[in-house]
């Protein structure tokens, strides 16, 4: 079944505003150049850059999302940001469960499962990330632990339309370490058997699954030509606005 491949850029900690004011409208501009892309285009900056960002994006095919949310519309969660901020701030979509969450806040499953729920009702679409440790992989547990946090961190009632699923194996992150191409389509094609049998097949087939952890212009084109590779989760080569842009062409945008 053909999905239209998503190419997000996760900025992270990253860019104050004229950094991120000016990577923003080079990327919408490389994007316009490519006149009716063939993929989808998304950036998630920091908070602090959100308005700023969805001003150097408006009329243009980039796609605007945030990093996290609070489950809870409104109230006092002091340091923490609702869907429904994030929605009349014109994000389209938000990055949940990233593996520096999980990690460094705690994050659970259960937590994710909630702030997923939370953002679909809010109007956004949710990429909820999941992978495994250098510890998990060389155990041979990376399938079970995917499988867990899907488990977990997915919503019943997630459907293609709102939800998007990013592998990301947690030792390849910014390590410029890579998986092979046959245990990226592995981990691709496990996930997607595990969402048919939560979602339903018709879901699970319809659904992306990109992948993150080190995608480069170098090793873009073998890594999103994958059956079930729907696009990438990128980090620090979506900081230069030549890579991001790169990534694309070279996966076939």
């Amino acid at each position: 079944m053909a999905r239209k491949k998503l190419i997000a850029g996760n900025w992270k900690m990253n860019c104050l505003t004229a950094e991120g004011t000016d990577l923003a409208k080079t990327i919408a501009a490389e994007v316009k150049k490519m006149g009716k892309p063939e993929c989808e285009f998304l950036v998630c900056p920091p908070f602090t850059l959100l308005g700023t960002v969805k001003k150097s994006l408006r009329g243009t095919k980039v796609a605007l999302g945030a990093q996290d949310c609070h489950f809870a519309e409104k109230g006092a969660h002091t340091g923490d940001i609702s869907p429904l901020m994030l929605t009349d701030l014109g994000c389209k979509y938000v990055i949940l469960g990233h593996s520096e969450r999980r990690a460094d806040h705690l994050e659970s499953n259960e937590l994710i499962n909630k702030k997923a729920v939370a953002a679909h009702k809010a109007g956004l679409k949710t990429v909820i990330c999941i992978g495994e440790t250098l510890a998990e992989r060389e155990a041979g547990k990376a399938i079970d632990v995917c499988k867990e946090q899907i488990l977990g961190s997915v919503p019943d009632d997630s459907t293609a339309a709102d939800t998007v699923i990013a592998y990301e194996p947690v030792w390849a992150i910014g390590t410029g370490k890579v998986p092979t191409t046959n245990d990226v389509e592995e981990v691709h094609a496990a996930v997607r058997k595990v969402l048919a049998k939560k979602l339903g097949k018709s879901n699970a087939n319809k659904m992306r699954i990109l992948y993150g952890g080190s995608v480069k212009p170098s090793n873009a084109k073998e890594l999103l030509s994958l059956s079930d590779v729907d696009g990438a989760l990128i980090g620090g080569a979506s900081l230069k606005a030549d890579d991001f842009i790169a990534i694309a062409k070279n996966a076939g945008c």
